[in-house]
């Protein structure tokens, strides 16, 4: 029951953290944590799709793949909605935040 709260109150608080002007990497990567965060968590949409863990990913990698997101080289719907709202500030921020692990 307290994971579910927990993840609850991040998948709902998320947005908001996300949309503070200044907002700090760590308050931008709640919004990466509700799927990101979960070991073995599979989304089913657009499909089925198993979802990475991506703490302690290198930054030059998770930098790579939301510019590809933002760009459309690389496709998922989530995803390229995400990366679309970030600034190159933020891309390089959550990559060290989540490189850090």
């Amino acid at each position: 029951m307290k994971l579910f709260f927990l993840s609850f109150l991040i998948l709902f608080a998320s947005p908001v953290l996300a949309e503070q002007p200044g907002g700090t990497a760590a308050a931008k990567a709640n919004q990466c944590f509700g799927c990101h965060n979960i070991p073995g968590y599979r989304t089913t949409f657009p499909e089925a799709y198993h979802v990475p863990k991506i703490i302690g990913q290198s930054a030059a990698y998770l930098e790579s793949a939301l510019r590809a997101y933002q760009s459309g080289e690389r496709t998922h719907q989530s995803m390229t909605a995400i990366a679309a709202q970030l600034s190159e500030e933020d891309i390089k921020s959550l990559a060290a935040f989540y490189a850090a692990g």
